[in-house]
């Protein structure tokens, strides 16, 4: 799935939740559907900032990825295991958006993928930017680890909205 339909889909699956679904937290230390797309979004809009930082840098970095970084690189995706930040990053979610907030701030990483995914190919592949696990990423890598993201997110997308029916 590209990363345009792998969007396209989340955005489509918000009309699934009523805004008390969508804001529903079924235990302390589980995020709502919100948190999580909120989280998808920032991270979005994170990664695509590296891509445009690639692109304006001026500086070759000859330096390369982690072990984890060739690893998620080889894979084509992040390990199917739950990722805890330290908590100095992990800082919850907003759990205050709308669908239609929501569905507008996708359109919006869609719309940078658009335009980045158009001129990726012309970014010189050593200009690089670190990514904290990763180590040192290019603007093609950092676009592709977008709809490596959203794919990550999509088992926990499945157990949230498990435990909504479980609420009901």
């Amino acid at each position: 799935m590209s990363d345009l339909k792998l969007i396209e889909a989340y955005k489509n699956d918000l009309q699934n939740y009523s805004l008390e679904q969508l804001r529903y937290i079924s235990a302390e230390g589980v995020w709502s559907i919100c948190q999580m797309y909120d989280h998808v979004i920032v991270v979005a809009h994170e990664y695509l900032g590296n891509v445009e930082l690639c692109a304006a840098s001026k500086e070759e970095k000859r330096l390369g990825k982690t072990e984890l970084g060739e690893q998620v690189a080889e894979m084509g995706g992040f390990p199917p295991t739950k990722i805890k930040l330290p908590d100095e990053l992990n800082t919850p979610p907003s759990n205050s958006d709308s669908q239609e907030s929501l569905r507008d701030r996708l359109d919006e990483v869609m719309q940078k993928i658009r335009y980045w995914e158009s001129r990726v190919e012309t970014i010189n592949p050593h200009y690089k930017v670190k990514h904290g696990g990763f180590g040192w990423l290019n603007a093609q890598e950092w676009l592709a680890l977008v709809e490596m993201h959203f794919r990550h997110h999509l088992r926990q997308k499945r157990e949230l909205e498990q435990k909504l029916l479980l609420a009901d």
